[in-house]
């Protein structure tokens, strides 16, 4: 049984995002508030979520627009007090077009702002005994930059970092944060992949280990662990060094 009663995931319809849906319904939380951009798949996940007795609040939206998501959240508290947030919306691609460029800078780096700021403004002002852990989807991509994915790397090690910087902060006003960092993952993303996917996980067992890191408030969930010692090592080396092994790396220009 988990100890949080109503949780909130941005980018619910698919992947990571619909796991933990599914993964705390059946835990037994009280409240789901779950978005997305694709109705029909989001009212699936919602579908799945009420079988289990848990009440499912959807909203179709964009995280980029940071008045809407603002007002949702908003109003998903004031019907329950939020204990739970994933800042889990995020886009990939190996498409380094200068629109692309600008929409995955979007999504995933003020998407995730859109998201963060107006929860830490309410739990500021929230009961001191409430529970409120904020958890930031980031990526083991986040490490190092990759030449095969320049703009997605770039990305996920902004929003790991500040993760990483928001929690000792906020730790004092009783706010727990995590920074998730997965590998492969299966999703609608990894799904269109033709690279090799090593230590690739389905997305359940990928949702089951971070619900219960998160439970146990670990603040960086790396995993699978070879995937996050490969990254972290090439992260560390010298850049003579790290130049030419990822530059050895296949990715197109």
């Amino acid at each position: 049984m988990s100890k949080f009663s109503h949780v909130l995931i941005t980018g619910a319809s698919s992947g990571i995002g619909e796991a933990l849906a599914l993964y705390y319904a059946s835990a037994g939380v009280r409240r789901l508030s779950i978005c997305g951009r694709n109705a029909e798949r989001l009212e699936k996940v919602a579908e799945k979520c009420r079988q289990n007795g848990c009440e499912v609040e959807t909203k179709i939206l964009d995280v980029v627009d940071a008045s809407a998501i603002a007002e949702w959240i908003n109003l998903c508290n004031a019907q329950m007090p939020l204990n739970l947030v994933f800042a889990n919306a995020g886009v990939a691609s190996l498409d380094e077009s200068s629109d692309n460029v600008r929409n995955t800078f979007n999504i995933n780096v003020f998407g995730v702002v859109n998201t963060v700021l107006p929860i830490l403004e309410l739990f500021k002002k929230a009961p001191s005994e409430q529970v409120k852990h904020l958890v930031i989807t980031a990526s083991v991509a986040g490490y190092h930059g990759l030449p095969a994915c320049p703009s997605y790397s770039a990305t996920k090690a902004c929003v790991k970092a500040w993760g990483e910087a928001l929690r000792p902060r906020l730790k004092k006003i009783g706010v727990n944060v995590s920074v998730v960092c997965p590998g492969f993952v299966r999703s609608r993303i990894t799904d269109k992949n033709t690279c090799p996917m090593p230590f690739f996980m389905e997305a359940d067992a990928a949702a089951k280990l971070i619900a219960e890191r998160v439970e146990k408030n670990v603040g960086l969930i790396a995993f699978p662990w070879p995937m996050r010692f490969a990254v972290w090592l090439g992260s560390i080396l010298p850049n003579c060094i790290s130049d030419f092994i990822y530059g050895r790396l296949p990715y197109k220009v």
